[in-house]
């Protein structure tokens, strides 16, 4: 006897817990059903760059000011998906608004070493 676990808040249709273990896959590699976390909303950010200012500083800022960071301005810049860094990007326009073409992803060993 399964037992189905369902989402009260959006009403979407329920799902048993066997669905969330790994199904036996092709060469012995295990496959997770990754439709149950499709939808899952994730904050993806950019990183152009970054430095330290006294607060002294901080409130003589005005309109206008420049701000140096730590990061040539032909270097990529930080894709972070939920503050975790898995990407390297530069800036595009896609009909009058700004994108982000990934240059680099960053790989799980790389992801690993950037966690604090």
């Amino acid at each position: 006897m399964s037992e189905e676990v369902s989402n009260p808040e959006s009403g979407d249709a329920s799902y048993k817990p066997d669905e969330l273990k790994p199904a036996a896959g092709a060469a012995g590699k295990t496959d997770v059903n990754l439709d149950l976390v499709l939808d899952v909303p994730v904050n993806v950010s950019l990183r152009v760059g970054s430095t330290e200012i006294p607060i002294r500083d901080l409130v003589r800022l005005v309109e206008g000011s420049v701000i140096a960071l730590d990061r040539d301005s032909n270097q990529a810049m930080d894709v972070l998906v939920n503050g975790t860094l898995i990407a390297h990007g530069e800036i595009v326009e896609v009909d009058e608004k700004f994108g982000v073409r990934l240059t680099d992803i960053v790989s799980p060993a790389e992801r690993i070493q950037t966690i604090n």
